[in-house]
């Protein structure tokens, strides 16, 4: 059987930069009261803030109308958080590698590549009308 979801938090922000800070200060706030170490709210909160901005540059295209929404999933072993935008979409598997040396030194395109590091699972939902990118969690368990 699967395990019952334990709580569900969903905003919605305008695609402007200073908003990143407050989805990343609530993902803070949740993950430190679910019992999150202190390397796993670190790793969250660098995934998130990469993930919303991709959200607002690529996604929305800095477009203030359009709105970024996230939704944290909290169950007792893990979190998901999906970061919803309403842009075109984009192919991930065309995303160059940073680690190639002809994208060592470019200004940007290791957001995907820094959150995948970060995070135990990390996937993208296409729609019609935009892209949903699901990061999972799980607990460290303690020795």
């Amino acid at each position: 059987m699967p395990e019952r979801r334990i709580g569900k938090i969903q905003i919605s922000i305008p695609s402007v930069p200073d908003q990143i800070q407050v989805v990343e200060e609530k993902a803070e706030k949740l993950s430190r009261s679910a019992g999150f170490s202190d390397e796993d709210r670190d790793s969250m909160a660098i995934a998130v803030t990469e993930m919303i901005a991709n959200a607002i540059y690529h996604g929305n295209k800095g477009d203030p109308k359009k709105k970024v929404t996230v939704t944290f999933y909290l169950y007792s072993d893990r979190i998901c958080i999906h970061v919803r935008d309403y842009g075109g979409g984009f192919n991930p598997d065309k995303v160059a590698d940073p680690l190639k040396p002809e994208n060592l030194l470019k200004d940007s395109g290791r957001g995907i590549f820094i959150v995948r590091t970060l995070m135990d699972k990390v996937y993208f939902k296409f729609h019609k009308d935009g892209t949903t990118a699901v990061l999972v969690k799980y607990k460290t368990k303690k020795t």
